[in-house]
C-alpha cells in the first residue's frame, strides 16, 4: 500500500513478526545497572599506565596544604567501593557478574593505595602535609614521615630528626635525619646543626663545636636563612667561632634586618604601614641598623615552622626532664633549685635543654635563656624589651650574697642583652 508521502509498507510475513509483537523490553536492574557503570569506570582506569598516574599524584602530594589533602587523592575509589559493596549486599544474592565487578574495584582500590605510597610521590610531599601536630602524634605518623624521609624528602627527614632529637630522646638517630637533610641543602637542617654544635647538644659542655657551628651558619645564610645570617653576624662581632670582624658582622646584621624587613613587607603590608603610622617618622627605618631587627617585621614574618610548632605543643603536655618525656618549662627559680632542664624563652622555638646550664642567660635580668642568638633577637623585639628589669633582681641578688662579684649562675654564659 502507498501513502500520501509516498511510502510503502514493507512486504513481510505477519507470521514471522509474531514472535517479535510479543517480546517484551526487559528491565535493568539497579544492580546490572552499577555493574555496567563500575566495568566502564573500571576499564577506563586500567588503561591509565602507573606512571601516569605516579605523576598526577606527585603534584597532588607537592601542592597539598594539610595532610588530608594527600590522603583524600589516595582513598578517591573507596567510596565506589563502598556504594557498589552496598548494592551487592542489599541484592537477594550474589552473581558471577557481580561478584567479578566487585574484586576489579577492590583491585583498583589497592592499586591507587600502593600508587600513592609510591616514593615518587612520597619524595615530593610538600611541608603543609608533612606538618603534624603533635596531640596527633602516633605509630602511624611516625611511620609515614619515616617512608617519606626513606624516600629523599628533605622536609620529613628535618621534622622527624626533631623529633627524635628532641621529644623522643633518640640523639643519634636525630642527628643522622638532620644531617641528610642538611646534606641536601635544607636550611632549617643546617641552622639546627649549627644550634646543636654551639651548645653542644646531646652531649657534655666540651663537646661544643664553635668552627664547625660557624660554618653551618655561614652555608645555611648562603642559602637565605636569616636567623642564620643574624647568628653568623653576632658571631663576626663578638669572634665567637671565627676571627672577629666588626665591619662584616654589621654588615650581615644589617643585611639580616632588611631581608627580615623585606619579608614582612611581602607577607603584610597592612600590619607593617599601622606599625610605622604610630611611631616617629625619624625612627621608622631605624631598625635596619640594629642589632636585633624591627619588631614589627618580627610580628609580621614570624610564623613559626613545623618542627618548632610540633616542640612547642609537644613540651607543653610532656613533662621536661627526661629524655623520653619532655615537658612544660618550670619557673626560672624553681628550675634553679631543682636542678631542672628549661625551654628556650621564645615562645615559637620550642627547643629544651639537654643537659642543666646549656643554654644562655640574659646578663641583665638573669631569668630568661635562649638557646641561640636569633631567638634572643626575636624575642627582645616581641616582648623581653618591655619585662626585662634587672634592678630588682641586683637587689635581691645583693641581699642574698654579701659578694658583689658574685655572678647569678656559675655554669651559666651570660648573653648580653641591648641596650634600652
Amino acid at each position: 500500500m502507498k501513502t500520501r508521502r509516498g511510502a510503502c509498507y514493507s512486504c513481510h510475513d505477519p507470521a514471522a513478526e509474531a514472535p517479535e509483537m510479543h517480546r517484551r523490553k526487559r528491565r535493568r536492574t539497579a544492580m546490572e545497572t552499577a555493574g555496567c557503570a563500575g566495568a566502564a569506570v573500571g576499564d577506563l582506569f586500567e588503561d591509565l599506565p602507573d606512571d601516569l598516574l605516579v605523576s598526577i599524584l606527585a603534584d597532588v602530594a607537592a601542592s597539598a596544604r594539610s595532610p588530608a589533602d594527600l590522603a583524600g587523592a589516595i582513598m578517591t575509589y573507596v567510596p565506589l567501593y563502598s556504594a557498589f559493596l552496598y548494592e551487592c549486599e542489599s541484592s537477594l544474592g550474589w552473581r558471577w557478574s557481580s561478584y567479578g565487578e566487585l574484586l576489579g574495584c577492590a583491585r583498583r582500590c589497592k592499586r591507587f593505595r600502593e600508587l600513592g605510597q609510591n616514593k615518587v610521590v612520597l619524595a615530593k610531599v610538600s611541608p603543609r602535609c608533612l606538618a603534624v601536630r603533635a596531640k596527633s602524634w602516633s605509630d602511624s605518623a611516625h611511620r609515614f614521615l619515616q617512608r617519606c624521609a626513606d624516600a629523599g624528602n628533605l622536609d620529613a627527614c628535618y621534622l622527624l630528626g626533631m623529633i627524635r632529637f628532641y621529644c623522643l630522646g633518640s640523639r643519634g638517630s636525630g642527628a643522622a635525619l638532620m644531617a641528610a637533610a642538611a646534606v641536601g641543602g635544607h636550611r632549617e637542617a643546617l641552622y639546627s646543626l649549627a644550634v646543636i654544635q654551639f651548645n653542644g647538644s646531646g652531649g657534655s659542655k666540651d663537646d661544643r663545636d664553635l668552627r664547625a657551628g660557624a660554618a653551618l651558619c655561614a652555608r645555611a645564610a648562603s642559602l637565605g636563612h636569616v636567623d642564620a645570617l643574624r647568628e653568623l653576624g653576632h658571631c663576626l662581632q663578638d669572634g665567637y667561632g671565627v676571627r672577629r670582624s666588626l665591619l662584616d658582622g654589621r654588615r650581615l646584621l644589617i643585611q639580616a634586618n632588611a631581608r627580615e624587613l623585606a619579608a614582612a613587607v611581602t607577607t603584610s603590608a597592612s600590619l607593617l604601614r599601622a606599625a610605622a603610622g604610630s611611631g616617629k617618622a625619624s625612627r621608622r627605618h631605624s631598625c635596619l641598623l640594629s642589632d636585633f631587627g624591627c619588631r614589627a617585621a618580627a610580628a609580621a614574618a614570624g610564623e613559626a615552622h613545623a618542627a618548632n610548632r610540633f616542640l612547642v605543643e609537644w613540651f607543653a603536655s610532656q613533662p621536661l626532664g627526661a629524655e623520653s618525656s619532655p615537658a612544660p618549662a618550670p619557673a626560672p627559680a624553681a628550675a634553679e633549685e631543682g636542678g631542672g632542664l628549661r625551654l628556650c624563652s621564645h615562645a615559637l622555638c620550642g627547643r629544651p635543654e639537654t643537659r642543666r646550664h646549656e643554654f644562655r642567660r640574659c646578663s641583665v635580668c638573669g631569668v630568661v635563656n635562649y638557646c641561640s642568638r636569633a631567638c634572643q633577637a626575636l624575642h627582645w623585639k616581641m616582648a623581653h624589651k618591655a619585662e626585662c628589669t634587672p634592678m630588682d633582681r641586683w637587689l635581691d641578688g645583693a641581699n642574698a650574697n654579701p659578694n658583689p662579684n658574685a655572678v647569678a649562675g656559675a655554669g651559666d654564659a651570660a648573653v648580653v642583652a641591648p641596650a634600652l
